[in-house]
């Protein structure tokens, strides 16, 4: 079962891969991947803009690196404001999962 990741939870998701390391924009794509259990898909033209729109707000810091082989790419680094806009979105996704589970105990039911 592999889903594309809702628009709305693209940053989020970018900003906690890039607390763990800076890296560039496809290692987070397979980052998301990868640590979902290959559930979750980031496609690029979903993940730049997002990039970008992070870099405009200054969460995140991008700076080009050019390897010994290939091209050059754009590594980006979580800024301490992001580090901050993270916990925060943090904070709000807990809260709202807590009331869908909370919805979703039926009487009766293994999760209750």
């Amino acid at each position: 079962m592999s889903r594309d990741v809702p628009r709305g939870d693209i940053p989020t998701l970018i900003l906690a891969v890039l607390s763990e390391e800076p890296t560039h924009g496809y290692a987070i794509a397979r980052a998301v991947e990868r640590k979902s259990g290959a559930v979750l898909r980031m496609r690029e033209g979903s993940l730049y803009p997002a990039l970008r729109v992070l870099e405009e707000a200054k969460h995140i810091a991008g700076a080009w690196e050019t390897p010994e082989r290939g091209p050059a790419r754009k590594v980006y680094t979580l800024t301490d404001a992001g580090a901050r806009e993270l916990a925060e979105r943090v904070r709000r996704w807990e809260a709202y999962a807590g009331a869908v589970q909370s919805v979703l105990r039926v009487k009766g039911s293994s999760n209750a």
